[in-house]
């Protein structure tokens, strides 16, 4: 049985900083893929971010130089740390696992239960 809890979400001003934790029970993170998703009301869950087993990461375009991925192999957990945060940053944030580095909701076969980030202006 694979869990995915996610923590850190919250409330804070445009331009604060928030980080996001992953943690997993019932498989290794580091033998997987793990990304960060989001999806804000009315609108799909889009891609945010990844870390591959070896440590490397992917973006999107429009968080690239403010969030930052990464991995503790001995907690087995995936943290997201988000600064320079934007009101359009506002969204339930979902962690998920999978074995292929992909953008794509469905390449994906564990989900956690998502925690709400919101940027005020």
């Amino acid at each position: 049985q694979v869990q995915l809890v996610e923590s850190g979400g919250g409330l804070v001003q445009a331009g604060g900083s928030l980080r996001l934790s992953c943690a997993a029970s019932g498989r290794t993170l580091r033998t997987s893929v793990t990304a960060w998703f989001r999806q804000a009301p009315g609108k799909e869950r889009e891609f945010v971010a990844a870390i591959i087993g070896s440590g490397g990461t992917v973006y999107r375009d429009s968080v690239k130089g403010r969030f930052t991925i990464s991995r503790d192999n001995a907690k087995n957990t995936v943290n997201l740390q988000m600064n320079s945060l934007k009101p359009e940053d506002t969204a339930l944030y979902y962690c998920a696992a999978g074995v292929v580095l992909s953008t794509t909701v469905s390449d994906y076969n564990y989900w956690g239960q998502g925690t709400q980030v919101t940027v005020s202006s």
